[in-house]
């Protein structure tokens, strides 16, 4: 196939994998490309790269033979894309992406998702802050639904849990010790009392929120997990980080969207600023050792505010 995968994708996935393996799957894309488009029994045809993309996958804006438009996600098999597929054919399309059947003789590829094609240049990013915010609030809730029976996601408590000895790590640093062991004792305090098992999108944000024809905006990019609410919320409530440290009210900003985040989705506010807490340190303190100083060092500043 005739493209180049942007190089943001190519640098996360070095980050995540490691170079040799980031690059050893970048090398076989051509190739499960085109079996994922053979498979599809739809004889779809590549318009282009969807740019700049995400940091876990690679999107190609395809179109079928009949004319229809969709999308061709790829996936490192770490990426978990059929945890993905599994969330979103629960979700089946409510606040979602709606995912795609092969056509009559098609079948699917592992590690390839075809979806309704969206409009990934228009996020809700693109909105003012306020009506970014209402809105994203609406779409989420849609999806805070019960995970299906016998299924395969891991829970809040296991996710973070997986992230806690690399926080310890960064906490031999002297001027993030104290704020490490504060985000630690908020999850423990946390996971100690879960008041929730929903299906949960795991990685939401604006970002996330794409516009579309079937609804105005729907959801993207899920890392499904299991637990409470307020795990899911915490990632949204930094948005905008770079508008939030560049404003003189950045820090009465930030702790007033924890309450209108809390009081418009009715979360408790406390396990919502406990959440937000955890998660932007852990970012902050995975951005660091990634060598993404300018991003760990942002992420943390927010969490101080906290």
């Amino acid at each position: 196939m005739g493209f180049e995968p942007p190089q943001r994708l190519v640098r996360a996935l070095g980050e995540s994998y490691g170079d040799t393996a980031a690059g050893d799957w970048l090398a076989g894309l051509p190739a499960l490309t085109e079996q994922a488009l053979a498979a599809t029994g739809r004889a779809p045809v590549v318009e282009r790269v969807a740019a700049p993309g995400g940091r876990s996958s690679l999107v190609l804006l395809v179109r079928g033979a009949d004319g229809t438009p969709a999308a061709l996600k790829l996936a490192p098999s770490g990426a978990a894309p059929g945890l993905e597929q599994a969330a979103l054919a629960h979700w089946n399309g409510w606040g979602a992406v709606r995912l795609l059947d092969p056509a009559d003789g098609g079948r699917s590829v592992e590690d390839a998702l075809l979806l309704e094609r969206l409009h990934p240049e228009v996020s809700l990013r693109s909105l003012p802050e306020a009506k970014a915010l209402l809105e994203a609030a609406g779409t989420v809730r849609r999806l805070w639904v019960d995970p299906p029976a016998g299924h395969g996601f891991e829970t809040v408590t296991e996710r973070t849990g997986r992230r806690v000895d690399a926080m310890r790590a960064a906490a031999s640093d002297p001027a993030l010790e104290p704020m490490v062991t504060a985000a630690l004792a908020a999850r423990e305090e946390l996971v100690a009392d879960s008041p929730e098992t929903l299906l949960l999108h795991g990685n939401f944000r604006q970002s996330k929120v794409l516009a579309g024809e079937r609804a105005p905006w729907l959801t993207v990019g899920p890392e499904p997990l299991v637990g409470e609410r307020a795990y899911d919320l915490a990632r949204l409530v930094r948005d905008r980080v770079e508008d939030l440290i560049a404003s003189p009210a950045g820090a009465a900003t930030a702790r007033r969207r924890v309450k209108k985040l809390a009081d418009s989705l009715d979360v408790d506010q406390q396990r919502l600023h406990g959440w937000t807490l955890f998660r932007a340190v852990e970012s902050g303190t995975r951005a660091l050792a990634a060598g993404r100083r300018q991003e760990g060092e942002v992420t943390l500043e927010f969490a101080g505010w906290l």
